[in-house]
């Protein structure tokens, strides 16, 4: 039996958590949302949502995970022996599975745009031609499956690696050149004529978006692109020593996410409002119209390969910090057996997320609920399984767990300790169940 993993350094642990935390939730859902939702109005009220509740649930999760020093069912048996609250644990497996399971969808697509771009293949010959290869894409069945089995590939293979040697070493290459990619991005897009459009979208709040719903689903979008509620960052923690600092790490995690979101608005905000299109154009808005704006900016095609590479980078991120769930309850304490397990459960993830991959063409007609098997595996995990995994989170870490436990393991100053402990008690709970009864309503109302 091999010793257990632990992450090399704080820098690692914090790369590792950010890449998780921001995937396609700031790349890909980010802008789409903000664009349909009034942009600089969701990003206020997105940040705020970030900091006041998405970071002290991030903190709980992180300070279960650091306390157990195990995967979260063993970790939360320690912490509650004989009580149920391992449960959590077990949803996190389950709902982070079926989120990856449609996730490796996506981010097939992306491996086939990237294939394209590298091969210089995302040429339009017309208005529509992004909108129909889009289409063609996501209708064919073989291409789809392969595409999701080779992203697969990727995240087994880093996984399997282990924690220094796999996850950690991948995030400290991978989020740098995230982050480098992505300036250089920016630039080029503030560069365009017309960009200060982009820019006022983005910055010069229209308070008449101001809503109930525009703060539910800038609430939502907090959650979903932290990676809270599905036992991620309890598995994360667990490989944190216990000398490092949980509040600096968790603070920089949603600045780090934050920060992503706002680059992916400027990237692609300016280009669209430079090159006349219009920003709300929904989850098409990363496959359809960015490369239809990067077709007409000079040297287009080398910055749509960055693009896609960047892309590719920030989903694989996310993708490892799922796998790495399955693969820890998995293994338990057999730690030798981690190659192996993360090749036999990335296999069976692979092979639940093959209907949602066929969704959109050979299984199109088959739905539940009213929706594709794709839908409803990113329903059934938005509105049920991230609500529910971190209200459950919050109410142990809140109410399980004595102020002194929770006191020595975050060591912060007396008010802002008081300050995070009314907000997991109270606040995070209802702003919780608010979204996951909106959830509920909009399906079934």
């Amino acid at each position: 039996m091999t010793k257990r993993d632990h992450f090399g350094s704080k820098i690692g642990f914090i790369l590792a958590a950010a890449g998780s935390a921001i995937g396609l939730g700031a790349i890909w859902k980010f802008p789409y949302m903000a664009g349909t939702n009034g942009g600089s109005v969701f990003l206020i009220l997105f940040i705020i949502s970030t900091l006041l509740i998405g970071l002290p649930i991030l903190l709980a999760e992180f300070i279960i995970g650091r306390r157990g020093q195990a995967d979260p069912v063993t970790s939360l048996k320690k912490q509650a022996p004989g009580k149920p609250w391992y449960l959590i644990g077990w949803s996190g497996l389950i709902f982070s599975a079926i989120i990856l399971s449609f996730y490796s969808v996506v981010g097939g697509w992306i491996l086939s745009y990237l294939v394209r771009s590298l091969f210089f293949k995302l040429e339009g010959g017309s208005d529509n031609y992004f909108s129909e290869l889009f289409g063609s894409i996501i209708q064919n069945p073989w291409e789809v499956i392969i595409a999701q089995g080779a992203f697969m590939f990727l995240t087994i293979w880093i996984v399997q690696g282990g924690i220094k040697g796999g996850i950690e070493r991948a995030s400290k290459w991978m989020m740098p050149l995230l982050f480098v990619f992505f300036i250089a991005l920016v630039i080029r897009s503030l560069t365009l004529d017309g960009a200060i459009d982009g820019l006022k979208f983005l910055f010069v709040p229209d308070w008449s978006y101001f809503t109930g719903k525009t703060i539910l689903l800038a609430l939502g979008q907090a959650f979903f692109s932290l990676s809270v509620g599905v036992a991620v960052m309890i598995t994360y923690a667990s490989y944190l020593s216990k000398e490092e600092k949980l509040g600096s790490s968790a603070l920089n995690v949603a600045l780090m996410n934050i920060g992503v979101s706002i680059l992916a608005g400027l990237v692609i905000f300016p280009a669209v409002f430079a090159l006349g299109y219009t920003p709300d154009q929904g989850p098409g808005l990363v496959f359809i119209i960015l490369p239809a704006v990067f077709e007409q900016i000079p040297f287009g095609a080398f910055f749509m390969i960055i693009f896609f590479i960047l892309l590719l980078f920030a989903t694989l991120t996310s993708s490892i910090s799922m796998l790495e769930i399955a693969v820890s309850i998995g293994i338990r304490s057999k730690y030798n057996r981690r190659r192996k397990a993360s090749w036999v459960y990335g296999l069976i993830i692979f092979l639940v997320g093959i209907p949602s991959a066929l969704s959109f063409g050979v299984l199109s007609d088959f739905h539940i609920l009213g929706m594709t098997f794709f839908d409803f595996a990113d329903f059934i995990t938005s509105s049920f399984g991230l609500p529910l995994g971190a209200l459950f989170i919050s109410i142990f870490a809140g109410y399980k767990l004595t102020k002194l436990e929770l006191s020595n393991e975050l060591m912060l100053g007396d008010s802002l300790f008081n300050a995070w402990y009314l907000i997991v008690r109270y606040a995070a709970p209802l702003a919780i169940i608010v979204i996951f009864v909106q959830g509920i309503i909009k399906v079934f109302m």
